[in-house]
């Protein structure tokens, strides 16, 4: 039985988060270190015509002002791209800051003052004075959606059957139209970096969802050999994607400290967090769905455009899960981009699948009404049995229970059909549901684990912690492993020091690192029970390294636990203080025949007052089927988390710009709202678990992104039962409902 997989623990990092013992990328003590406050250009698109640096430079504690005029150039070469290790090499076209006299975007940086405070820093920078060679730029997406291309990265989706004819003669038709404006990530903690070169060797404390592909990133850009270049990152304050590739900031502070030949920190602001590491894209979906009366799925067409920037390519393949949601014979979900002078837009939560199933699931929504069926009837004439697009079957698939589960718990047959049909008092109560579905990633991951003959292990691998609880539950799955108390096994993570492993992103870093965990651990085992052996009296002679386990101290044998050995003893009879073993773990031949998804349903009740067209979601249940849960207490705070975010993305939050200049008017916590306490209500997670053995060696699915993916349109779809009004742009804001 298992100690500690499937328990709830506590976080093991708590404490040290709380006492702030914790050290953020921006918190490390470094001697005789500067500090860099970036200076923001004012125009969309041109040229810099001059830059006067000369008051800044003058003033009180100013090193030295960077500009494109004495920046030295960063020139890319070929780097490895972030996600998984030893993916294709490609060139690195992420934007490096003051290489060039040419303006990108607004609010790009076009100066870096360096001072011996950060006060000073800040001052000086107000005194940079620069005017521009201003070109017609142009921001909005809608206006250039006509010229939308297919994305260069990977081959274009082809149909499946003949979905225009199916459209044709179908007997019941839905086409709408739904937008998605720029969102923003608003993490707690601000990106950060301080640099400190030693002779040609580079160390950078970053916040990084990836150390590694930063790494490679500053290699490339300075010329030197990856060995020579260390990034630390041991603790993130939230990321969501912000964090996923390099952004320009560490290469700029790295150059900063090479040229001053001191150690040089840059943090941004709250402002500069709306320009310095990407976005959610606007997007535009439109989607045609023909049926039969019956409510089968003939056909589907879901279009999507989004924006990219001029400088680089970015893509967040909105319609993908489309394809795998439904049994629909005839489908094409095509996917374009379309040039904007903006940043890049980069991963933000639950990237492209909450875009994407926001579209797909209001239309399922809008089909059941012109059908005359329950919107969860729809969905389960629909279900899928096996992945549509390739036929294969699923590693497992619990949807139907989550369904199940969900409108038992949320009442659902109590549901009136009919919009405005149900109040409290003078307010309009709507319910909606939703699917939420995501894929059940893993990607190679090495760990390094050394266990000492005093009964301690220390666990080792450079993947992140971004908050969902990476140091504990690769504690656990150590300590369960190597049969010690949690207290027994120290975890560090995010330091290039440290085995090779995928940045954390795409819900992949448990079924990643913690297989690579456990390998390590299970070949320490074996080691342990070789040594063993080689006593001729071992009361282990003869078993497989699968037969025995250890625990508290002994390698036993499962079936009769009576037969042990000491494992101290072993280590001290062959002259060992400590057994290490480096595992890489691989996503197994055997995932290649099955499609690998995690699953939830998504019920919601919100109550809208019909006077001033205000919503608040009074009651959310998510229930998730995510393979095993490792550790309960976090898994249901990360859906709770996914819940909260999924509000936000469907009341309130919208980068808005000014098309006229291309700038962002609301860089701020004022003005770009997101959720608080008082807009929380009830929020219920439950989970259905499966026995995947396909999947990964631990049976983990992801869930840190398929917690937030249905509820923007659930929440869309109960507006609608609500009040009668079809909302299909967000945020749903009260000026949309009057």
């Amino acid at each position: 039985m298992a100690r500690y997989i499937g328990k709830e623990m506590s976080r093991v990092d708590g404490i040290a988060k709380v006492t702030g013992k914790a050290k953020y990328a921006a918190e490390f003590q470094v001697p005789n270190l500067a500090y860099g406050f970036i200076v923001l250009g004012t125009v969309a698109k041109g040229t810099i015509k001059s830059i006067d640096t000369r008051e800044a430079e003058g003033a009180a504690g100013v090193i030295r002002v960077f500009t494109h005029l004495n920046a030295p150039k960063l020139s890319p070469k070929s780097s490895t791209e972030q996600s998984p290790p030893r993916a294709t090499e490609e060139q690195d076209k992420s934007f490096r800051a003051l290489q060039s006299d040419k303006i990108f975007f607004n609010m790009q940086p076009v100066a870096l003052v360096v001072a011996e405070t950060y006060e000073q820093a800040r001052y000086a920078a107000r005194l940079v004075k620069v005017s521009y060679n201003s070109q017609q730029h142009m921001t909005d997406t809608e206006a250039v959606r006509t010229s939308a291309r297919v994305p260069t990265q990977g081959p274009p989706p082809k149909p499946r059957g003949n979905p225009e004819e199916a459209m044709r003669t179908a007997a019941v038709k839905v086409e709408a139209e739904y937008r998605i404006p720029i969102e923003h990530h608003n993490p707690m903690e601000p990106h950060a970096a301080i640099a400190v070169w030693q002779g040609d060797k580079l160390t950078v404390f970053d916040k990084t969802q990836g150390v590694y592909s930063v790494r490679t990133h500053l290699a490339s850009s300075f010329g030197v050999p990856e060995e020579n270049v260390s990034v630390v990152s041991p603790f993130v304050g939230g990321a969501f994607g912000s964090s996923l590739r390099p952004n320009y900031y560490p290469a700029l502070t790295a150059m900063a400290a090479r040229e001053l030949k001191r150690p040089v920190k840059v943090v941004y602001t709250r402002t500069q967090m709306f320009t310095g590491h990407g976005y959610r894209p606007h997007t535009i979906q439109k989607i045609a769905i023909g049926a039969q009366r019956s409510g089968k799925l003939s056909t589907m067409i879901h279009e999507a455009v989004h924006n990219t920037s001029t400088i680089e390519e970015f893509s967040d393949d909105t319609t993908r899960f489309t394809r795998q949601v439904y049994a629909c014979p005839n489908l094409y979900a095509p996917l374009k981009i379309t040039d904007t002078d903006l940043p890049t837009p980069t991963w933000m939560r639950a990237p492209g699948a909450v875009s994407g199933m926001f579209a797909l699931e209001c239309a399922m929504d809008e089909l059941a009404y012109a059908l005359k069926i329950d919107p969860l009837q729809l969905r389960l004439i629909n279900y899928a049995e096996v992945d549509p697009e390739s036929g294969q079957p699923f590693s497992s698939k619990a949807l139907r229970e989550c369904y199940r589960l969900g409108a038992e718990k949320f009442g659902w047959k109590n549901r009136k059909f009919e919009p405005r049909s149900m109040r409290d008092g003078r307010l309009l109560v709507g319910w909606g549901m939703a699917t939420g579905v995501w894929g059940a990633s893993q990607m190679p991951a090495a760990a390094l684990i050394t266990l000492r003959v005093d009964g301690t292990a220390r666990v080792a691998s450079a993947t992140s912690d971004i908050g969902p609880g990476t140091y504990t539950v690769m504690t656990m799955i150590a300590a369960e492993y190597l049969g010690l108390k949690l207290e027994q096994v120290k975890f560090e993570l995010g330091d290039t020091k440290f085995p090779r492993s995928p940045s954390q992103g795409g819900s992949w870093t448990t079924a990643s690192v913690g297989s690579a965990v456990r390998g390590a651990a299970l070949a320490i085992g074996t080691k342990l029970l070789t040594l063993a052996n080689r006593e001729p009296n071992s009361p282990l002679k003869g078993t497989a390294a699968s037969d025995v386990e250890m625990l508290d101290g002994r390698l036993r044998l499962k079936s009769d636990p009576s037969r042990f050995v000491n494992i101290s003893t072993v280590m001290k009879r062959n002259g060992l203080t400590a057994i290490t073993e480096t595992f890489e773990s691989l996503p197994s031949e055997e995932r290649e025949k099955y499609t690998t998804m995690a699953h939830g349903a998504q019920f919601i009740e919100v109550k809208v007052d019909p006077d001033v067209g205000t919503v608040h979601v009074t009651r959310a249940i998510e229930v998730t089927a995510c393979g095993k849960i490792m550790n309960p207490k976090a898994s249901h705070s990360q859906e709770i988390g996914g819940v909260v975010w999924g509000i936000g993305m469907a009341l309130q939050e919208a980068t808005e710009i000014d098309h006229r200049y291309g700038r962002i008017m609301n860089p701020n916590l004022q003005h770009y709202h997101v959720p608080v306490n008082a807009d929380i209500l009830e929020i219920e997670t439950i989970f259905v678990e499966e026995d995947d053995k396909i999947v990964n060696p631990l049976g983990v699915k992801g869930m840190g992104e398929l917690g937030m993916v249905g509820i923007p349109a659930a929440i869309a779809n109960a507006v609608f039962h609500a009040t009668g009004k079809r909302i299909r742009e967000l945020p749903i804001t009260p000026d949309k409902l009057l």
